[in-house]
């Protein structure tokens, strides 16, 4: 079995966070074909199906951010998975909207969610790190993760979140270079801004998806369940 760990924030007041793209990973991977409902299980809600001819376990832990580990810990005990089978999405200041990696162990950057899943089980899980952007300055970092994604976003965000959940099939397979291949590609190729430039832009206030995407970025998707969702969620203890 495989578990698919999405991190983030429970409560309606946190649902359209940038902190929660996590949650929004999985919750788009389970409206794949034979997923079964969420229900509640292991301080969290959980899902189950098969990816790629994998058994897979979906879990968003319900225990705010900073306790992560002990839901997923439980999930884990309970199916005896091993870190190696366990992948979490999570938010990433340290790339750009729209740019997401794969890695397989690793420090935890200062992201509560990976410290507490680090102190349960250990550092040798598999991360999607799912970009959101740096805001420019230290003290404006807990404001950019627990604020919402702007309606802008969509231009980026839908179609990442829909290529993780379209190709998850390559990382129930463990093709993690395939995997952020086709999605990268799927999402036009994001780049990130470099140099001063790119820092004079953060300190500007200027929108982090127009810097990652330049000054013409593509029309969102009309309709879908993504975007309905996002149109939902993007209208109008210690979290981080």
């Amino acid at each position: 079995m495989l578990l698919m760990v999405g991190l983030g924030n429970p409560g309606a007041q946190y649902a359209g966070n940038r902190h929660n793209i996590g949650f929004m990973a999985v919750d788009e991977i389970a409206r794949a074909p034979g997923f079964s409902p969420w229900s509640k299980k292991f301080h969290g809600e959980i899902a189950d199906g098969q990816v790629a001819g994998e058994k897979v376990l979906l879990l968003k832990p319900q225990t705010f951010m900073n306790d992560s580990g002990r839901s997923v810990q439980a999930a884990a005990s309970f199916y005896r998975i091993s870190p190696d089978r366990i992948v979490v999405f999570h938010d990433e200041l340290d790339l750009p909207p729209g740019k997401l990696r794969v890695k397989t162990g690793g420090g935890h950057g200062g992201h509560n969610g990976l410290r507490s899943i680090d102190a349960h089980l250990g550092k040798e899980y598999r991360r999607v790190r799912l970009g959101i952007g740096h805001p420019g300055a230290k003290e404006r970092v807990n404001p950019h993760v627990l604020g919402d994604f702007a309606k802008a976003d969509r231009d980026w965000l839908e179609p990442m979140l829909e290529a993780v959940a379209r190709n998850a099939d390559t990382l129930a397979r463990g093709e993690d270079a395939v995997f952020m291949n086709k999605v990268t590609l799927a999402t036009g190729g994001v780049q990130e801004p470099s140099g001063a430039r790119g820092a004079a832009k953060a300190a500007s206030g200027e929108s982090h998806v127009r810097q990652a995407r330049g000054s013409q970025p593509p029309s969102p998707p009309a309709s879908g369940p993504m975007a309905g969702m996002l149109r939902r969620l993007l209208g109008g203890g210690d979290t981080t």
